[in-house]
């Protein structure tokens, strides 16, 4: 059984439970989603599902001999699987995997900060405000001592490239899905940019 979905990050918003208590939520254009190859232990050494989302506006041609008579998706991830019984190629997935209720795990990438520094990329929290010091204040300080070790250490916290990693967010609650919008409405904020590509995969 497949148990993920590929889906477009819409941006978010807020409704109102049955108490009437705001719920902030993410809506999530999840789907629909055709299964583009199925792997196997006898061709492929393990067991997995290859999906494909969105509509590309042209391919070439490998990938057009991939999707031989299969719509032309733009994005295909893999979900691995544990039994492949009910599983055929050409299959669609929608939103209906999921239930108000349900507990997911959404992967996406984060937003690209681009080049920042120690404060705003490790929370560091800068230098003294006082005794003359007037360029210190978002400075690393120290990195290493001078004769022993010598060096600085690997992995040490510096400036550096911020975000567009790729980020995991565990246990979020399905708040409503509607297979005929093709949306799906989870609790909280989920990782990357709008528009960007997520995968939803049910809780471990």
């Amino acid at each position: 059984m497949i148990e993920g979905i590929l889906g477009r990050k819409v941006g978010m918003t807020r409704i109102f439970d049955q108490q009437g208590a705001i719920v902030p939520v993410t809506v999530i254009e999840a789907g629909p989603c055709y299964v583009t190859q199925v792997k196997t232990p006898e061709k492929d050494g393990y067991t997995a599902v290859q999906i494909g989302f969105g509509q590309a506006k042209r391919l070439t041609e490998p990938q057009k001999g991939h999707l031989k008579k299969l719509p032309p998706v733009r994005h295909l991830r893999e979900i691995q699987v544990a039994d492949l019984a009910d599983i055929q190629l050409g299959q669609k997935i929608d939103v209906s995997l999921f239930e108000s209720g349900a507990k997911v795990d959404v992967v996406g990438l984060s937003k690209g900060k681009g080049f920042a520094g120690v404060v705003k990329r490790h929370h560091f929290r800068g230098g003294p405000k006082t005794h003359g010091q007037s360029d210190r204040l978002r400075a690393p300080g120290s990195v290493g001592a001078g004769t022993t070790p010598g060096r600085v250490f690997k992995g040490t916290r510096m400036a550096g490239r911020m975000g567009g990693e790729r980020i995991t967010m565990k246990n979020l609650e399905v708040v409503e899905a509607d297979p005929g919008r093709n949306l799906l409405l989870v609790k909280g904020a989920v990782p990357g940019a709008r528009n960007s590509l997520v995968m939803i995969k049910k809780a471990r």
